[in-house]
């Protein structure tokens, strides 16, 4: 039987299913333990009940600091409760987790019994190689610490510039482009053409004083760009420190909460001033499970950070209904004042007539899901789509092809895509919006960041929802 003090290998050579590490058939695979929800306020009387009917002794996030449980130390327990929402991470054999989904009922505090699956960092797809040229580990050009004033007015001087040459061309035969936007116009000399694209430079905010939580394979904290920030890790892989030995967790704090004049330029970076909460939920290897995801996410809750941003998941069926624990978690955190973002997925291959579900986790109506569009405004050719009911929906789009951002040293920046580089850009412009007003919590932020979103009349809203994450 697995245990919960399992490590994610340990845990393969127990599921039957796991056959290839980072395999697309590898999104189905499950670990063998379970994810007990309860109802809301039963967690400890869902606790007694995994003791009664089958005899499980639980622990609990709460006795840990920061609720930053330490699966490492969990040999003794059959069961490890996350109080902040609501379920339960068991251990069981099929018997004993058949005498709890029977007692379920009305009355009983255990709403809903599910397998736990295997999680993925949402791999970048493969698309056609960057010149070499943009991606620099040093700029061989004399970089200057300009100004926010400087950079803003470039900017604006560029934007009328453009809109002066849209309108002398309006009726020509060339392709449509966006208002007030001219994709082949961006110069990344200065500014990533991502944060142009979502007007990060116009924000009059910083994200000062805003937890920003991102779950995923950790954080390099040591990188030079991040000196001096406050940054909050905690690891819930068995066997491995926060340290980011991947390179996807870094990449997406880049995004989010990096400086506002980096060492290299271009600017990367949106919540320059934000407090980075690392949580590694997935390995080295870019692999994680329900259980370690759920656990930062109760981590994140527990220590109030507004805004919890996730590039992860696994691929969905046609069909098939959102997990119920992940969605009980979510609407917990909008009600506590969290805001869970995260990647729809890159499962989908346009070019070539697939079309893909949004992944789980972003699949659940309480999770604010992201796809990615590149550059010229048109949806990624991976990006999944909203085609399951009930749930499945994609909410808003963020610049996720040829993003720039940081990555482990002493490789320093990398550019990659994936719509696991479009949402951090929704969840840095969350903490800007999230610093604009102490009202601005949870379903609030949700609907700010809907209500200032750029339509694209040239997507469908099954495949950008409410349009693209502007920051001003």
């Amino acid at each position: 039987m697995p245990k919960l003090s399992s490590s994610l290998e340990e845990l393969r050579s127990a599921s039957s299913a796991a056959e290839s590490l980072g395999a697309r058939e590898a999104a189905s695979e499950t670990t063998g333990r379970y994810i007990v929800t309860f109802r809301p306020e039963a967690a400890t009387e869902g606790a007694q009940l995994l003791a009664n009917t089958a005899g499980l002794k639980s622990a609990s996030a709460a006795d840990y600091a920061e609720s930053a449980v330490s699966f490492e130390s969990l040999a003794d327990a059959d069961a490890l409760v996350l109080p902040e929402i609501g379920l339960a991470v068991v251990a069981a054999e099929p018997d004993q987790m058949n005498r709890v989904s029977m007692a379920a009922s009305a009355e009983s505090p255990v709403l809903a019994v599910e397998p736990e699956y295997f999680v993925y960092a949402l791999a970048t797809p493969i698309l056609s190689p960057m010149p070499e040229e943009t991606q620099p580990e040093e700029s061989a050009e004399p970089q200057f610490d300009i100004s926010a004033e400087a950079v803003n007015y470039l900017l604006g001087y560029r934007a009328a510039a453009n809109h002066i040459a849209q309108s002398l061309l309006a009726g020509s035969s060339g392709a449509a482009a966006v208002p007030g936007v001219a994709p082949a116009a961006f110069n990344e000399t200065l500014i990533t053409w991502g944060l142009q694209a979502t007007r990060v430079p116009f924000s009059p905010m910083s994200g000062a004083g805003i937890r920003v939580a991102v779950l995923d394979t950790g954080l390099d904290m040591n990188h030079p760009d991040l000196a001096g920030r406050v940054k909050i890790g905690a690891s819930f892989v068995p066997g491995q420190s926060v340290q980011d030995g991947n390179g996807h967790g870094t990449h997406c704090i880049g995004t989010a909460c990096g400086p506002r004049v980096p060492p290299v330029n271009p600017r990367y970076g949106i919540a320059h001033q934000s407090l980075i909460f690392a949580g590694k939920v997935l390995s080295n290897a870019g692999s994680g499970s329900d259980a370690t995801i759920l656990a930062g996410i109760n981590w994140a809750i527990a220590n109030g950070c507004p805004v919890i941003s996730m590039s992860l998941g696994r691929a969905a069926q046609v069909g098939e209904p959102f997990p119920v624990s992940y969605e009980n978690a979510a609407r917990i955190a909008l009600q506590r004042g969290c805001l869970i973002i995260a990647a729809a997925g890159n499962d989908s291959r346009r070019s070539q007539g697939v079309f893909r579900p949004v992944s789980h986790p972003a699949s659940c109506p309480s999770i604010m899901a992201v796809g990615a569009i590149d550059s010229a405004f048109r949806i990624a050719d991976f990006s999944n789509r909203a085609i399951n009911l009930n749930g499945g929906r994609v909410d808003l789009v963020g610049p996720g092809v040829n993003v720039r951002s940081t990555w482990p040293m002493p490789t320093r920046y990398r550019t990659i895509s994936g719509t696991s580089m479009a949402t951090p850009h929704v969840a840095g412009i969350a903490a800007l919006y999230a610093q604009s007003s102490a009202a601005l919590r949870g379903a609030a932020l949700w609907q700010k960041l809907i209500a200032t979103s750029r339509n694209i009349t040239t997507i469908p809203a099954v495949d950008d929802g409410a349009g693209l994450v502007q920051a001003a």
